[in-house]
């Protein structure tokens, strides 16, 4: 008798409702950075946001939400071509949320008067708007499609990406406002990166532990029953002793790190023990990535 499988539309409708809330959130909040702080301070913005917003500055009657929306179509046949149907699906949602966004959620200029705390604040602001977009499983469009494109094949952060593309946008806003306009972006374009990389990895770092000890079955054991997490044992060579010994290299998040910490130093308090922080990590349960 053939089997049923197991009808799965109910989470296929959870996934997607969860996403589309995070892309929504997250367009929210960019538009009160957008609408409070970069428009009404002149500041510009990086990648598509923006290019729109110094066609905006040059001719008023441009829409900064049809500019975004137009200059995408490219964007979007990359994501297509080299992420997963599945984010060009979510991309596209993304940006329609994002650029209504734009339009519709206007909540005045932020009482911020000095242009250097606008600058901090529109970092925040805007850092943690897109790095919610980017927890989930699409994009706002623009430059994020590259991001997670240079992500996926070259591990290069989303934040530094980011960072990198908006070179272009800064060298045209200084040619065509002022130095110190482009210099405050600069500003806020730093501390935005510093946040999209917190939102998306920094909460949920991993760290990869290294430790060499005689007693390194107990600890083993201690890892595998009290934190859960899998264990490699790897066989070394004291460079010194010249003596056999075991290394047990393991990655945990930051909330389980102490409790490793009191399991090595339950067994042997001499142990020696590395703790290094990695750029991300993919695999069952620990991975940290986004499954664009």
């Amino acid at each position: 008798m053939k089997k049923i499988s197991r009808w799965r539309g109910w989470q296929v409708l959870k996934d997607a409702g969860w996403n589309l809330f995070l892309l929504s959130v997250g367009s929210i909040v960019t538009a009160v950075g957008v609408n409070g702080i970069l428009i009404p301070h002149r500041f510009v913005s990086g990648g598509v946001t923006g290019l729109a917003l110094v066609f905006h500055y040059l001719v008023p009657t441009l829409s900064v939400a049809l500019i975004y929306a137009v200059a995408n179509v490219p964007l979007f046949l990359a994501g297509w071509f080299f992420i997963s149907r599945r984010f060009f699906l979510y991309s596209i949602a993304g940006t329609l949320l994002f650029s209504g966004a734009i339009a519709w959620v206007n909540v005045g200029p932020l009482p911020v008067q000095d242009k250097l705390l606008a600058a901090i604040l529109a970092g925040i602001i805007l850092g943690t708007g897109s790095g919610i977009i980017l927890k989930s499983l699409g994009s706002a469009g623009g430059t994020d499609i590259l991001s997670v494109i240079l992500l996926q094949r070259f591990s290069v952060r989303l934040g530094t990406t980011r960072l990198a593309f908006n070179a272009l946008v800064l060298a045209t806003a200084a040619l065509l406002f002022s130095l110190e306009g482009a210099l405050y972006t600069l500003i806020y374009l730093y501390v935005s990166a510093q946040i999209v990389d917190l939102v998306v990895t920094g909460l949920s770092q991993r760290k990869a532990i290294f430790i060499i000890s005689p007693q390194w079955q107990e600890i083993s054991r201690g890892i595998l029953d009290e934190i859960h997490r899998g264990v490699t044992i790897l066989r070394g060579e004291g460079g010194y002793s010249q003596r056999e010994q075991r290394i047990l290299y393991t990655v945990v998040n930051f909330r389980e790190l102490a409790t490793l910490k009191q399991i090595v130093r339950r067994n042997d308090p001499a142990a020696f023990v590395v703790v290094t922080d990695t750029t991300e990590v993919m695999g069952h349960r620990i991975g940290n990535q986004p499954h664009w």
